[in-house]
Formats: C-alpha cells, structure tokens, sequence
C-alpha cells in the first residue's frame, strides 16, 4: 500500500541495495557481501578510521567532472568561434588540496571572500586566474586582491566601482573588473537561489548598467572587461540561460560601441541528480544551448561573438560527494490525521544540520541508503534526522530505507560534495566531520575531524580557566 506521507515523485524501490549510477560517485559501489565501498575503499573501514560523521570525496570522479565541464564548455565556445574561461565556483567546496586540484586541471577559480582567497592562494594557483565575487566586498579583501594580481573583481554595486579604483590607484595598478547585472531572468529554482531577480542583494539592473558602465571607464586604474551574470543554482531548464543570452548580449553590444567589450560571463548554476527522481541535464546539453544562443544572438546584431566564462561549482563537487552516518535511535511515528498506513520511520544519525544545512535552509531532498550491509527487508517510508535541538533538524526529508535498519548501521547519503561542507557549523556546540578523498583503493585525510578542544580555542574565559589549571 502507497504511504500517504510518501511525496509524489518519491518511487517506492523495487530493490532497497540498488544504488542509482546517476546519483552517486562513479566509484561508489555495493560488494557481493552487502557493504558499500568507494574507490574501493570499504564504507566500515572509513567509518573505523576517521568517525562518523564524514564527508568523503571520490577524488577521480571530481577530477573527471572538473575536466568533463572544462571540455565541454570551451568546446562549444570553440565551435561558434571563440573561446571560454571556466571557473570553478569554490563555495561549492573550498579547500586548499580541492583548489589545488583544480590548478593542476587547469581550470580557473572564482572566490568570494577573503578568506577563499587566501585559500586559492595557498594552493599555488596562479592569481591572474582568480576572480573575485561577493556583495559587500571590504576595503582590506579589494586592497588585498589587487595586490595579489587577481584576473578579475566582479563590481556587485555602484559604491564599488569608486572602492576598487581608489585601491588600485593606490596601488598605482589596472585592475580588471566585471559589472554584474540582473537580467530578470526568473530560474526555475528555490527563491533563495534565484540569483537574478530584481528584488534580492546581487548584481546592478541592466538599465543602470550603462551609466556604471562609462563611470568604470572613467578611472584610469580600472579596466572594463565585460559583464557578469548569474541566474540562480540548482537549475536543471536550459530556457532560462538562452533568455538570459538574449538580453546580456543585447547590453554587450550597446557597451561594444563607446569602447572593447572582450568578455561574457554567464555565470553557472547547472543542476545535478540529488535524486533517483531527478532527471538533470549532462553539461554538454546546457554549453551546447548556450553557445548556439550566442551565437543566434550576435549574428542578428551583427556583433563578433566575445570570450565567454562560466563558473560551475555543485556540477563538478556535489556527486563526487558522499556523507556517512551512523545510526542512532529509531522511531516509528504513526500521523493519524494523514490515513491509515500513515507511518514514517524516523532514522537519528550523529550528525544533522551542523554538517547539512541545505535541508533546513532550501527544502532541498536528498536520498540515502544503507552501505554497511545489504538486506532482504521491505522497504519503510524514512526520515534522517540529525541530534540537534530543533524540529527542523532533517537530513533526509523523504526517502525509502530498509524496515530493519537497526542501530550502528551505517547510512550514506547522496550528492553532498557542494555546500555541505561550506555551510557546516558548530551548532549545539557539535564537532564539524573531517573530509577524507578516496583514490585507487586508499582514503586520505584532506581536513581533520574537529575535536571538542577546537570548539575552545577561541574561548577567551575557557583558556584563561586551563592556563589557571595546569600546573
């Protein structure tokens, strides 16, 4: 019998052991004996060595959709006759072992903050290939960016254009600067991950961009090299890029005629498979839909096609990305007032919304299933929750697990290479996981798990109290 509390789009599975090749790592696989392994490495084993909760990165499969998104991208650039820069978007995942991946990959990287920054810059990477976002940049991170010799500082507001020019001359150099612009373009997307409607914090309006535009020219120690948008995240409708091609190249052409216009930033956002019901597109299929549109576009101006950019992040870190948790506490709770069957198992794992807040903050659904055995179980309608003070706390919000998961199993969950990482927290004063890369059979340690003694080693009152302690 369908579970009423069941969503629509939630399939109940024919195999509860199956593991969806679209959702998780490349590498990730079920043995003959039940437990799941990860480039080979087995999920007990990792679990064993390093705890739980752990975030563990497929470190072949990132590097192979690093440089599936770099061919893609610059090939269809390459085919209406230009050329493509890819950033990789480092608040995806940042850390200096990921961004020196990405240097030897030979990607670019786009940062937005200071201390993403000193994190690309640590990895060797060479400035000119960093760009800098952010809305509210400070003086010290703009004086410090130009000092490095960053590719580009994207403009995010008017008052900036006056900040990164009064650095520059300072600093007595030219720094190449974006103008991102909304162009209204309405993503099909959660509303906090719409980057380009008009009513939110980003980007300057495409009628405004003109007047900024000649005031960025203006300064000697500024160079306007082009435009910049970004329509949203997590967007799996190629529709909304081509609209938005069709509005910036417009504006592209305008600025073309009082002075060079070398670049076209689009921005990212591609979307992927969190879930068995997604159906997101490959790469190809979005650089493909996007370079014909520029092309279309440009040749109704009657306009050279620019040099474009992008900045994929989720696209190429969420799916090499796995959790691991082990369970805790089970409940079934039995909701009345939904019909009969209506019940949903509830799963407690050590971690929760510390080390995934996606959940919380954007409704967003992830998928789970049990690596450290295989079963012949019926599968139960399941809820993941973490072991934080608040209702709210859900890993996973709806999805199938075996009806005898059982205490100490072991539970990975799908597609969080991005943003898990980046958004974890200390809440509940709960240690934030290591992250541990698994290549050829061997797991190692990219960032340590954090202890109970991290949590105070800013403490002013705790440190005071040790020093008055120890002998």
């Amino acid at each position: 019998m369908t579970n009423p509390l069941a969503p629509d789009w939630l399939v109940l599975p024919a195999d509860v052991n199956a593991l969806d090749t679209r959702v998780w790592p490349r590498h990730f696989e079920r043995q003959a004996t039940g437990e799941c392994t990860i480039a080979g490495v087995s999920v007990r084993e990792l679990a064993a060595e390093f705890g739980t909760p752990l975030y563990v990165i497929d470190e072949d499969d990132f590097r192979a959709r690093a440089t599936s998104v770099r061919n893609a991208l610059t090939s269809a650039a390459e085919s209406i006759g230009t050329t493509a820069k890819v950033y990789y978007a480092s608040k995806a995942f940042m850390s200096v072992e990921i961004a020196s991946w990405i240097n030897e990959l030979g990607l670019n990287i786009d940062v937005a903050s200071g201390g993403e920054l000193a994190a690309a810059l640590a990895s060797g990477i060479e400035p000119a290939r960093i760009g800098v976002h952010g809305n509210n940049k400070s003086t010290r991170e703009i004086a410090r960016a130009i000092s490095a010799g960053v590719g580009a500082i994207v403009i995010d507001s008017e008052i900036e254009i006056e900040r990164i020019a009064a650095a520059a001359t300072a600093q007595d150099k030219i720094q190449k600067v974006r103008l991102r612009v909304n162009t209204g373009v309405h993503a099909n997307t959660h509303d906090f991950l719409a980057t380009a409607r008009e009513d939110q914090k980003f980007g300057m309006s495409i009628a405004d961009a003109p007047a900024l535009v000649e005031k960025i020219r203006s300064h000697s120690h500024l160079k306007f090299v082009g435009l910049h948008s970004h329509i949203g995240s997590q967007i799996h409708a190629r529709e909304g890029f081509v609209e938005a091609v069709s509005r910036l190249v417009k504006l592209h052409a305008e600025l073309s005629k009082n002075g060079e216009v070398a670049e076209l930033n689009l921005g990212g956002g591609f979307g992927i498979n969190y879930k068995p019901a997604d159906d997101a597109p490959d790469i190809h299929a979005f650089a493909e839909a996007i370079a014909v549109a520029v092309k279309v576009e440009c040749q109704k101006l009657g306009i050279a096609v620019p040099a474009l950019a992008f900045e994929p992040g989720r696209y190429i870190a969420g799916n090499p990305g796995i959790t691991l948790y082990t369970v805790g506490t089970i409940k079934d709770v039995n909701v009345s007032d939904a019909g009969a069957g209506a019940t949903r198992k509830y799963v407690s794992v050590d971690g929760g919304m510390s080390d995934n807040m996606r959940t919380a903050l954007y409704d967003a659904e992830y998928h789970t299933v049990l690596a450290s055995r295989s079963t012949r179980a019926e599968p139960a309608l399941a809820r993941v929750v973490g072991k934080h003070c608040e209702s709210g706390d859900i890993v996973v919000s709806h999805d199938y697990l075996p009806s005898d998961v059982a205490p100490n199993d072991l539970l990975a969950v799908a597609a969080t290479g991005a943003y898990c990482y980046s958004l974890s927290n200390n809440y509940n004063f709960l240690t934030r996981p290591g992250v541990v890369a698994v290549r050829a059979g061997e797991a190692r340690l990219v960032i340590r798990a954090e202890t109970e003694a991290d949590l105070f080693t800013r403490d002013l009152r705790y440190q005071a109290n040790q020093e008055r302690v120890t002998p």
